[in-house]
């Protein structure tokens, strides 16, 4: 399974990262929309730059979670973990109920809004290039190695060696180890990341499995329910006939 390890201590916010995405997937110019979100992100930039004061320089993207709550909402499999760690979208599959954008906890989907037939948009770790063996478009732009890229636990492990020999420089966590099930996009920094994301600590439980009771009662509840209105049909009409008939049998006397 693959990440990225973000450092954004080494960060310079020279965008090259933006470029590299939009080259590589053909996304047009960005239109700015008065319901876009100030982060950034919208349906042609799958990638972002965050500033914050202290020339903090933070790239937003999708966080491909090893649990991921999209792919848990999604009802047509539009949204697939693949073994790469990579969370992609199949938009032949998607019916644009926009259900991914609400169970998002790091609000990442983005809506189409400039086409007649909308879909979701987000990064998809560059997927093509992973099973080419290559790396993401985005890693291979960065020119000071804010980010890189390889197996997770190769990238858990730099990211706790250079904590451990800096521990003046970064704060004592890497952010997406095991908050929600763990990610595939790790952080590690000088400042806290809670901003990029819903609120969550390393003990944070898995967002599907807490939904898990009530997404298993969904197909009895409406296999039942179905039963339910079909028997109340079948009633209805049972007794309109017997009226219909009985009306018959006066009106014959």
């Amino acid at each position: 399974m693959k990440a990225i390890l973000t450092d954004i201590t080494k960060c310079i916010g020279c965008f090259e990262c933006v470029a590299a995405c939009k080259a590589a997937h053909g996304l047009p110019n960005d239109v700015p929309r008065e319901w876009h979100r100030n982060d950034g992100l919208s349906a042609q930039n799958w990638t972002s730059i965050v500033s914050k004061p202290g020339s903090h320089y933070i790239r937003k993207q999708c966080r491909h979670c090893l649990e991921p709550a999209c792919v848990s909402a999604c009802p047509v499999a539009a949204l697939v973990r693949t073994d790469t760690g990579a969370v992609i979208y199949e938009p032949s599959k998607c019916i644009g109920c926009r259900y991914c954008m609400i169970a998002c906890p790091f609000g990442i989907p983005r809506y189409d809004w400039e086409k007649a037939v909308p879909y979701i948009q987000k990064c998809d770790m560059c997927y093509d290039r992973i099973i080419q063996g290559k790396q993401p478009a985005c890693i291979e732009a960065c020119p000071t190695q804010a980010t890189i890229f390889g197996d997770r636990d190769e990238m858990l492990a730099e990211a706790h060696r250079r904590i451990k020999e800096e521990p003046d420089k970064y704060l004592d966590r890497v952010f997406g180890e095991k908050e929600l099930g763990g990610l595939s996009v790790l952080y590690i920094g000088d400042i806290d990341l809670e901003f990029l994301s819903y609120p969550a600590r390393s003990n944070t439980p898995v967002l599907p499995k807490t939904t898990t009771t009530a997404m298993s009662a969904v197909p009895p509840a409406f296999v039942g329910m179905g039963a339910v209105m079909g028997g109340l049909y079948w009633f209805c009409k049972r007794r309109e006939k017997v009226q219909a008939e009985t009306k018959k049998d006066e009106g014959a006397q």
